[in-house]
């Protein structure tokens, strides 16, 4: 039997850093009269550099905190942690922790956007080094569409110069360009690019200036927005369980200050972090 509260609690949205805000930013948009509490593994990013141990247990960790902070449902606003976490979570877990609690990722609703988008079958992914040696955007692909060929490019880079908010900066302009010039010359049939790490959104306009104007980016933010409305209207007992007031806490395992100042950069609002200690 689980120890967690059975009492209805606000929507878990966890990730390693900030790029989950992107996500979380968009969810809010879409569902704004749910309660959200955003936990930020600030202390400890970046995940997407660590091994599949690590994160697998970091990211039960964080979101064993949140369901103990009343949450039912908890999205892994992180692609890392999608990647190398959520499905022992789901599989070993979620048994033993609360079989009647959820967690979802970001991957599979981005994987079965980008099916309908292509035309030709060829598609490019970006993401951090930790995304792309885990290999979970074609393996989930290749689960669901036969037809279509993914191209992956790491891209160690990106997350800094947003971080340090250098992503106006020439440099940013230097490392988009040669990332994309890398990728299409190993594809240069890619019709859609896949952007596999939560903190991209922020060099949409760059992305969008080298790359030609065919190639569609698929960015996960409103993807995995639509992706969680349909998941509650499909599974009212998990709807019931979640409040409606409108509001949201954000927590961080780093100073409140530090998160306040990063966030600042995701968000178009100043936010109030509470400091937690996981572990």
């Amino acid at each position: 039997m689980s120890t967690f509260s059975q009492k209805p609690g606000a929507i878990g949205v966890f990730d390693s850093g900030y790029g989950g805000l992107t996500i979380l930013d968009k969810i809010r948009a879409e569902l704004p009269d749910y309660d959200y509490i955003y936990l930020g593994d600030n202390a400890r990013t970046p995940y997407g550099t660590r091994s599949f141990d690590v994160v697998y247990k970091y990211t039960l960790e964080c979101v064993t905190y949140l369901f103990e902070a009343g949450c039912h449902l908890v999205i892994l606003a992180c692609n890392t942690a999608s990647a190398k976490a959520l499905r022992s979570i789901q599989q070993k877990d979620l048994p033993i922790l609360d079989p009647a609690r959820r967690v979802l990722g970001v991957i599979r609703p981005t994987v079965e956007a980008v099916g309908a988008i292509t035309k030709n079958g060829h598609v490019g992914l970006l993401a951090t080094t930790g995304t792309v040696q885990s290999d979970s955007y074609p393996l989930e692909i290749k689960k669901l569409y036969n037809n279509i060929a993914v191209t992956s490019e790491a891209c160690p880079m990106w997350v800094p110069l947003i971080e340090n908010n250098e992503y106006n900066s020439g440099g940013a302009d230097y490392f988009v360009n040669k990332n994309l010039q890398s990728i299409l010359a190993r594809d240069p049939q890619i019709d859609t690019i896949m952007l596999g790490c939560t903190h991209y959104p922020l060099l949409l306009d760059k992305i969008k200036k080298y790359l030609p104007e065919n190639i569609n980016v698929v960015s996960q933010g409103d993807i995995v927005a639509k992706s969680l409305a349909d998941y509650l209207q499909r599974h009212p007992e998990m709807e019931s369980r979640c409040t409606k007031n409108g509001t949201c806490r954000y927590l961080t395992t780093e100073s409140v200050e530090k998160f306040a100042s990063s966030a600042s950069i995701f968000l178009n609002e100043t936010v109030e972090a509470e400091h937690v200690d996981i572990c």
